[in-house]
């Protein structure tokens, strides 16, 4: 099923792209015979059958936005009784596109996978031959900005600092974020454009180190194997609340609000803005009734209170659409990723 958009994205240094991050919610598995899928009520004639239980995957690592999104789903799905079980499975690697891969060759409908931002330059990046496109959009979730953080003790006291340094010395300053071609790698080149570097020198003048999770990432910072690090708000914000690292600043247009003393890029003189997306998506060949029953449960999931107090808690902002409004939105920002890509060198 293919996405179409109805999002406006200003792209001269401003862009919003969407990241889960990326999870994937997988419900359960379809019974032979022609009947209803395991996990679904019997339904009547016209009617999608009322889903029952469902498996959230992430197709990413323990730690990362992705997971966070999944097992939050898993949570308030289940504790709220929307369904009676929903254990997540992380599918991790090569920026989800082994979880979009192995979501292609699932056969139970009832399976929703995270995905978001990061996944949609993963796909451009590392030329994958399954692509978001082949799935069934259900819904966008949420939306983050990134932060981009130093170790405490780094000689870098701002942004312009270390984006000075990185034009500088080059190879020799390392950056640590999500996947390649991802939400972090692209803002890290954005930034790079904007300090002067031409596209084409782009990838030869970045030290990006890609991970498969925040986690990754914060090993890294915390033990001095990178310079800095980019990732969302909602990944960082303990360690830098800890005082662990020091946030240089979020990628939004206005503070954020789980790290509201940090500047935003813009405060600091570049005209760069940025927010991840994450949202779920389906099997690609499913029906229009089984489409319509993940809609509608992810919608009930979506009216919970304990997922409004979850959005606060991790700093996410709710961007709930659903059904042909996020086939419309994942249109536009594929095309818009695109084109983004090219800009700072990534893809020809």
């Amino acid at each position: 099923m293919h996405p179409s958009t109805a999002r406006s994205t200003r792209f001269s240094t401003i862009v919003r792209v969407g990241i889960a991050g990326t999870a994937m919610l997988a419900l359960a598995a379809c019974s032979s015979g022609g009947g209803a899928p395991a996990g679904s009520a019997p339904a009547g004639d016209g009617e999608a059958a009322a889903i029952s239980a469902v498996n959230v995957i992430a197709p990413a690592d323990p730690g990362g936005g992705w997971d966070q999104t999944a097992r939050a789903l898993s949570q308030v799905l289940t504790d709220t009784d929307l369904v009676g079980s929903a254990p997540v499975e992380n599918i991790g690697g090569a920026g989800g596109t082994v979880g979009l891969a192995s979501l292609a060759t699932e056969t139970d409908p009832n399976t929703l996978m995270i995905t978001g931002s990061v996944m949609v330059g993963a796909v451009e990046t590392n030329a994958s031959s399954t692509r978001i496109e082949d799935t069934t959009p259900i819904a966008k979730l949420t939306e983050e900005p990134l932060v981009i953080v130093v170790p405490a003790d780094s000689p870098y006291e701002s942004l312009q600092d270390l984006v000075d340094a990185v034009v500088e010395e080059g190879q020799g300053i390392a950056v640590t974020g999500g996947s390649a071609g991802g939400i972090d790698h692209i803002l890290a080149g954005l930034l790079l454009t904007e300090g002067g570097v031409d596209a084409a020198d782009v990838p030869s003048t970045l030290n990006y180190i890609a991970n498969s999770g925040g986690g990754e990432a914060l090993t890294m910072l915390l033990g001095g194997t990178v310079q800095a690090g980019i990732s969302g708000v909602g990944e960082f914000s303990e360690s830098v609340l800890s005082g662990d690292l020091r946030a240089l600043a979020v990628s939004s247009a206005e503070p954020a609000e789980a790290l509201p003393d940090v500047p935003t890029i813009q405060d600091e003189g570049i005209d760069v803005t940025v927010t991840n997306w994450r949202g779920v998506i389906a099997p690609g060949d499913i029906t229009a009734d089984e489409r319509t029953a993940l809609i509608d449960l992810v919608t009930q999931l979506h009216e919970q209170d304990a997922w409004t107090e979850i959005l606060s808690t991790n700093g996410w902002t709710d961007a709930f659409i659903a059904g042909d409004e996020f086939d419309a939105f994942l249109a536009d920002d594929i095309t818009q990723t695109q084109e983004t890509l090219r800009t700072i060198g990534l893809i020809e």
